[in-house]
Order: C-alpha cells, then structure tokens, then sequence
C-alpha cells in the first residue's frame, strides 16, 4: 500500500534536484540513531481484565504482641508512625517477667563469682549448675520478648532493674497500621498490639474466572489501575482452590508502592498480561508515525542510505509491539529506530527549511 501522492511529490521534486531528504549518509544515519531491522511475526501478549482488592504483603509484615501476660505502660508510638527495626514501640509491665529478671540478676552475680574462681576451684557440678542456671534465664527473657542488647542492660544495671518492665521492639522497618489498645490495659499473650507493615510494596488479589485463572502464569506481567494512575506489578501467586461463593480464583499480584498511592481495602482493577495463541506480524510502537494521517514505516530503499515512506495498517498496540494488518511483508528491512527523525526530514524539506 503506498502512500498519497500529497506526500510523495516533495521528496520526489527534491531527489530530482539531488536533495531527497530520506538518502542520508553514513554520518547522517548514525547521528539520527536510525537501526534497521526485518518485519517477522511477533506472540502480542493479551490481557485480562478482573476486580482486585489492594490487601498487606504479608511477607513484608509483622506482628508485635506481648508473649506473657502484661499490663501496659506506655506508649511509644501510635498509629500511622513509621518506625526503624529495634524501635521501642511499647512499655509493658509483668510479675512473670520480675520474677525472670530477679532470677537472671542473681544468677549472673552467681556466675561471676564461680567463673572468677575456675573450675579447678570448685566442682564440675557447682560450675555448670551457675552457668545453665544464668543461661536458661537468659533464654526465659528471650522468650518474653525482651532482646540481648535489652538483657544485657539489666544485667549490668542490677537489682534495682528487676521490676518487670520491658520494652517491645519493632521487628522491622515499617509504618504502624494498627494499634488496639489502651495504656493501664491488661494483655493476654498473643494479643497483637501493633502491626508493622513494609509499605513499600503491596499484594493485589484479584478475582478471576478458573479458566482465566489459569493463563496468569507467576512472572506474568500486570497493571494495576487506581486513581486514574497505572502502576506495573508481577504475579507471584495462583490460588489451587476456586471460592465456592463467587466460583472465581484469587490470582496474586505484587505492585511496587514506592509512592504510597494504595492502601489496604481500595478496590482496583488489575489487567493481567496472557500469552496470545496468535503471532501477527509486528513492529516496535516506536516505528510507527503518522503522515497525513496515515500509520507509516519507513523500508530500506534501493539506493544505499535511502529509506521510503510505507503506508500501513495498524491494530493494536501492546507491550511496545504494534500490530501490522496490511501494507508491510514479513521479511521486509524497515527502520526499528529513528522514524521520528526521518518523518522531521521530510516536514522541513515540504516547508522549504534547508
């Protein structure tokens, strides 16, 4: 299919005169970054469209709660904050943890002095009875939730630190989107005070058709529609079990959240790239421009260093892959690279513009 005699007659008048705009030299080529490539078929990916839900990455969240019964204190942070791993989040209060730290004192103390002496002063027995008696309630604290750098600091601060106040550490960096609870409150253990999320990126459950389901393939690419924005994601995960109220399959998308633009609840739409089972013949988006209208490629002429314009028709794009319905050959060398700047080559030239 050729292209409107409107266009051709400038570049013809012009290569009557010797100044075709679209024979360039060696220099001319390399400066206008044009690359030439073969039209050959190309699998264009579809997509499907489905409802999601915005939910935590749960590989990306953590849970504080007290692991023995405790009253609370004080409060270090509050809801919203966005708190750095090992932050004191809580100040908890507990008669088993006095105890604890009671017994860890004494038998630190105990430890020093028969460790002092050697174990050729005292018997095998006497030196590790201290030593696991010191260990284990170390060990008892460590399963109460305090750390060793918290532990330690008890230790060296004495008797007077055996109080059954501890402090609650952040297990990661995150922000803090949960905080149920009120200071002077009894908690059980296992009760969650805090939830601390990595909001850097998020999960997309999105529903799906079981036999749509089972074309999103982990690694596939996504896009997640919300606020007008779209945002890139990759599929992680496909449910194996269909939900028997709604009959669709939850299809798992992780989406970067960088710029904090979604949060947990909203509703979005996510589109699911799938691999076509067609290949139509294909070429770069960026190959693709518009004279008079009309979709163009630029082929490899006859002449060396030339290029002519190639009217064609167009479907859709996808991936940075346009489809191309009529008007190029497959095997025909076109310009992957650089159509911009021929198409400028022969506006100025139809302007007059040396």
């Amino acid at each position: 299919m050729a292209l409107g005699l409107a266009l051709a007659t400038p570049s013809q008048a012009l290569a009557a005169e010797g100044g075709n705009p679209l024979i360039l030299d060696a220099k001319e080529i390399k400066e206008d970054g044009i690359t030439l490539g073969h039209a050959e078929a190309r699998t264009i990916t579809d997509q499907v469209r489905a409802p999601g839900e915005v939910t935590v990455d749960a590989y990306s969240t953590a849970l504080v709660s007290p692991r023995v019964a405790s009253q609370v204190v004080a409060r270090k942070v509050k809801l919203g904050d966005v708190v750095k791993a090992g932050q004191p989040l809580v100040v908890l209060s507990s008669v088993d943890v006095a105890e604890t730290q009671g017994q860890l004192i004494v038998a630190s103390q105990d430890w020093a002095r028969v460790a002092s002496l050697g174990p050729q002063a005292v018997s095998a027995r006497r030196y590790n009875e201290a030593l696991v008696q010191r260990d284990q309630a170390r060990a008892k604290l460590k399963v109460y939730g305090m750390s060793d750098g918290q532990i330690s600091a008890l230790v060296k601060r004495g008797s007077s630190a055996a109080d059954g106040s501890f402090e609650l550490l952040a297990p990661r960096d995150g922000r803090v989107t949960t905080d149920d609870f009120v200071v002077g409150e009894r908690i059980e253990p296992g009760r969650t005070l805090f939830t601390v999320v990595a909001e850097s990126s998020v999960w997309v459950e999105a529903r799906l058709a079981p036999a749509m389901a089972e074309q999103a393939r982990p690694d596939a690419a996504a896009t997640i529609v919300a606020h007008g924005i779209e945002l890139k994601g990759t599929v992680i995960q496909r449910s194996h079990q269909t939900d028997e109220k709604t009959r669709t399959v939850a299809v798992r998308i992780k989406v970067t959240n960088d710029k904090d633009l979604l949060h947990p609840g909203e509703l979005v739409e996510a589109r699911i790239d799938i691999a076509s089972q067609s290949r139509p013949l294909a070429v770069p988006a960026e190959a693709v421009v518009l004279l008079q209208n009309q979709a163009t490629v630029f082929v490899k002429g006859k002449a060396p260093g030339q290029f002519e314009p190639l009217a064609i028709e167009v479907g859709e794009t996808r991936d940075g892959w346009t489809e191309v319905k009529a008007g190029l050959q497959a095997g025909t060398p076109y310009v992957t690279k650089g159509a911009f700047a021929l198409k400028a080559r022969i506006l100025r030239a139809q302007l007059g513009d040396e």
